[in-house]
């Protein structure tokens, strides 16, 4: 079987990385190659709301709303973070950071939001203020899985994966066998040009009965298989959750990012 690992040069990791750190904690393309940031817990990744609220639109008018409500009470930490929430609806991301950074100063003991802060930072593509934010909380003693794991993954998104992979371990003895921390090793893997690895730890997840129906790292799985060539493989464990235009769209990708020729890629889904 031929195998892709030769063909992931270094930009193309790049680009993988580029692509999976931007999608740190808002899902991938077709829900794939997305490091999980916040553990996987949509309530510390969305501020709390239910899901009917995160569920709307970007609104100016909402947003305007919003910031004079915090505006009146600037420690209201509710007001806050709805307004910080609608200036991400609103792909602000800039000012949402700046909203969340007056927040933590207001309120320096409240760990939740210094993990908001570096969350967004995250999202934001500011992985070295993001590993600063939860460095400083492992540090004064927050070292809880989700806080490490975080960590790992602002190291992750800089390319020192082996330090991210050092997180991640701590994280895992903090949460025995988190699937969700096992998908970001594995995606470390991918991202250094190692799939078959990555494959394995995958699988593992897969395998529990807290991962066996997380859908990333299915997809995560389509990825690795894809990566090394064996593309039916890929196209039946990415089909369980996906629709066949997602499938073909996920499969499309990984030809560009590749970067092959059409003959070498006719071979790859051949091999």
């Amino acid at each position: 079987m031929a195998q892709v690992t030769s063909f992931l040069s270094s930009t193309t990791a790049r680009r993988l990385a580029a692509i999976g750190i931007v999608l740190l904690a808002a899902g991938g393309l077709s829900a794939c190659k997305t490091f999980d940031s916040a553990g996987g817990d949509e309530s510390l990744t969305t501020g709390s709301l239910g899901a009917a609220e995160r569920r709307d639109g970007p609104s100016l008018k909402a947003a305007a709303a919003a910031a004079r409500r915090w505006k009146r009470d600037p420690k209201d930490i509710r007001a806050g973070l709805e307004y910080a929430r609608q200036l991400e609806l609103l792909d602000q991301k800039d000012e949402q950071i700046a909203v969340l950074k007056k927040l933590v100063s207001l309120h320096p003991g409240d760990m939740d939001l210094r993990a908001r802060l570096g969350r967004a930072m995250l999202k934001a593509g500011r992985s070295v203020q993001a590993e600063g934010v939860f460095r400083a909380m492992v540090q004064g003693g927050r070292r809880d899985w989700k806080t490490l794991n975080a960590l790992g993954s602002a190291l992750a998104a800089q390319g020192r994966f082996a330090e991210a992979r050092a997180q991640y371990a701590l994280a895992l003895k903090a949460s025995p066998d988190n699937p969700k921390v096992v998908n970001n090793i594995a995606l470390s893997h991918i991202l250094e040009g190692n799939p078959a690895r990555a494959e394995q730890l995958l699988r593992k997840a897969l395998a529990s009965p807290k991962g066996r129906n997380e859908t990333r790292i299915r997809q995560n799985l389509a990825l690795a298989l894809g990566l090394q060539g064996r593309f039916r493989e890929a196209r039946y464990v990415a089909s369980q959750d996906l629709s066949p235009a997602e499938v073909e769209a996920n499969m499309a990708y990984l030809r560009r990012m590749l970067g092959g020729s059409a003959d070498t890629w006719k071979k790859l889904q051949n091999g």
